[in-house]
């Protein structure tokens, strides 16, 4: 009898397509769900990447007012570390990670301050004598890698300390000991050169040959580095600017290391810096002419100290990285003490 069983096998295959048939049905409802979530509902399946948070950029900031409060300077990461640079063969190097200790006075005058660097470290000055001729010593521009100007300023704080009669009744002298503390935190070598936003320091004052940057191949150029975003940006620069806008100087030397010798404030050079130059030539020995090594030197402390009143400046370099001189500097100091100009 094979009409019952064809009937049979009729009916178990209508039971199975409604089965499929249901089965699509759902699938399809499932779809629709999950395609018509809103977008906020996705997060817990595909968690959204983080974006990088941009870097701050650095706001040039005006120059220090007597009495004003000290401006705020948001810090820039150090950002110049850049993948190559050809070193200069005149150029010396000092790669020594060591950290130089703080100066402190065991018995001696407290420091004043003139401003504050990038990362909030005080920028120290001593005052010995009250005459009417005011003298200014600066040292650590360069900060650590050049940490023996640091320390030959320190040895000259402890000689005036005990020797007061050093400096003569007619005369004031300041010296400020550490211009660039941020560098010199960093340690003495290379990296601890410019200030703690990358800027070479005596290339930021607002000379009339300021630029940002410059041709690096006949220069100091180690590591790369910046005039800074503007002429006169650096809180360091400023705290210096303030502080020999109100201090009638006759002359001022700013130390740095190593060997070209000594370098007249102007553009072209000044005849009082001239003159002072060969004065301490005579004194130190260091060269001058200073050594040409094919460098321009734009936006320096010299060259703006007597654009803006100051008598004489002069930048000098010590004979090398590791010794300060100090004979010869003691020397020096005398000389910038009697020092009257044209």
């Amino acid at each position: 009898m094979p009409a019952p069983s064809g009937k049979k096998h009729r009916r178990l295959a209508a039971i199975a397509w409604a089965i499929n048939g249901l089965a699509i049905l759902v699938l399809l409802v499932v779809a629709a769900l999950y395609f018509s979530r809103p977008p906020g509902e996705a997060v817990a399946i595909a968690p959204r990447l983080s974006m990088p948070t941009p870097r701050p950029t650095l706001t040039a900031m005006p120059l220090l007012i007597k009495g004003s409060p000290r401006p705020t300077l948001t810090p820039v990461p150090t950002s110049y570390y850049l993948p190559s640079v050809t070193p200069n063969a005149a150029a010396t190097l000092v790669e020594d990670y060591s950290t130089p200790t703080p100066f402190i006075f065991a018995d001696g005058p407290d420091p004043g301050v003139i401003g504050y660097s990038v990362q909030d470290r005080p920028i120290n000055f001593f005052s010995f004598g009250q005459g009417e001729n005011h003298y200014l010593v600066i040292a650590g521009i360069h900060g650590g890698y050049e940490s023996n100007t640091v320390a030959l300023a320190n040895q000259l704080l402890v000689y005036l300390n005990s020797h007061p009669n050093a400096v003569p009744s007619d005369d004031t002298l300041y010296i400020i000991p550490d211009m660039n503390p941020d560098g010199v935190a960093r340690g003495r070598n290379a990296d601890a050169r410019v200030n703690a936003n990358g800027v070479d320091l005596n290339r930021n004052f607002p000379t009339p040959n300021w630029v940002p940057d410059w041709d690096h191949s006949r220069c100091w150029n180690e590591r790369p580095t910046t005039g800074g975003v503007a002429a006169g940006s650096e809180p360091e620069t400023r705290a210096v600017m303030q502080f020999i806008y109100t201090h009638r100087l006759k002359a001022l030397i700013s130390y740095h290391s190593a060997a070209l010798g000594i370098f007249p404030g102007g553009e072209p050079w000044q005849p009082a810096s001239e003159q002072l130059a060969t004065m301490l030539n005579k004194a130190t020995g260091y060269p001058y002419p200073p050594v040409d090594i094919g460098c321009t030197y734009t936006g320096t402390l010299a060259d703006w100290a007597v654009e803006n009143g100051v008598g004489a400046a002069v930048d000098m370099e010590l004979a090398n990285h590791q010794d300060t001189d100090f004979a010869a500097n003691l020397r020096a100091l005398q000389i910038l003490l009697n020092f009257q100009g044209n």
